[in-house]
């Protein structure tokens, strides 16, 4: 199970990745059409910080995998492995899949309404379908606690030797 969790996270990864290449290219395409020709567009904005969503929200279990998280380096940094493994386990359960399990629960209501009114971009030419990007927030903390478990087994794996 711990490979196929890391195998999957490694997948999201890479799609995200791949989802910031066209993200560059949106935005060189859209910044050029605003800037040299005048031609601007309400769509392809949106689009931009769709697209940036789920960037963030697909990569967030797998910055957990590559331990690259945002943490006190200074402190970290000189404990004895056994020591990083305790926080990170710590972490995990006591931070991380909390917080993860509640923001999955929350986020679902919130989707859900999204979804009953068909929600869709305020904005005149704007993207019809924001439901759509709003259903990614649920769906990539759901990733991250597949991650965090992941961590909590491998942790107790590594204190039990």
């Amino acid at each position: 199970m711990i490979k196929k969790i890391d195998k999957f996270t490694l997948y999201i990864g890479y799609f995200a990745a791949f989802v910031l290449s066209l993200l560059v290219l949106l935005i060189v395409y859209d910044a050029t059409a605003r800037y040299m020709f005048s031609e601007g567009s309400t769509a392809l904005q949106e689009l931009e910080w769709h697209l940036f969503d789920l960037i963030m929200l697909f990569s967030i279990a797998y910055t957990l995998k590559k331990s690259a998280h945002v943490r006190v380096d200074i402190f970290y940094n000189s404990f004895s492995h056994r020591t990083k493994t305790i926080i990170n386990l710590i972490a995990a359960l006591l931070f991380v899949i909390p917080f993860s399990v509640l923001i999955v629960y929350e986020g679902l209501h919130f989707v859900e309404l999204s979804f009953l009114q068909m929600e869709g971009s305020s904005d005149p030419g704007g993207l019809p379908y924001r439901f759509i990007v709003k259903s990614l927030m649920p769906l990539g903390f759901i990733f991250l606690i597949m991650q965090a478990v992941k961590e909590v087994l491998v942790c107790k794996e590594e204190l039990s030797r």
